[in-house]
């Protein structure tokens, strides 16, 4: 079975369900409280494997250099806000400067062209 080529929105699309999968993992490992609650060490391992599935389709159409930059930096995004919502993490001034910094850093990098 082939999976069946896309086109550069479609790409961008399994881009941003990787970020979302990534951050989810993510949120869901905290959960799992060092892998002593099973469900949710179940959903973080669930989260991970689609979240690369999806990356790995993306970056067929996707310089892999840039895409990774982006999944990575509106992961850590993700991440950070999700600290803030689900686990009190404190906010700072210099968190959301943070977290501005690396959503303007995905905006530049996507008006560099990130396709082949």
């Amino acid at each position: 079975m082939s999976i069946p080529k896309t086109s550069n929105s479609v790409s961008w699309i399994y881009l941003m369900l990787a970020v979302i999968l990534e951050a989810a993992g993510t949120i869901y490992m905290k959960f799992s409280d060092g892998f002593t609650k099973m469900v949710p060490s179940i959903l973080m391992l669930i989260f991970y494997g689609i979240s690369f599935l999806f990356l790995n389709l993306a970056i067929k159409k996707l310089d892999v250099s840039a895409a990774y930059a982006i999944f990575s930096g509106l992961g850590i995004a993700l991440v950070a806000i999700g600290g803030i919502l689900f686990f009190k993490d404190p906010i700072t001034i210099f968190k959301v400067m943070a977290i501005f910094l690396i959503i303007m850093g995905v905006i530049v990098l996507n008006f560099t062209g990130v396709s082949h």
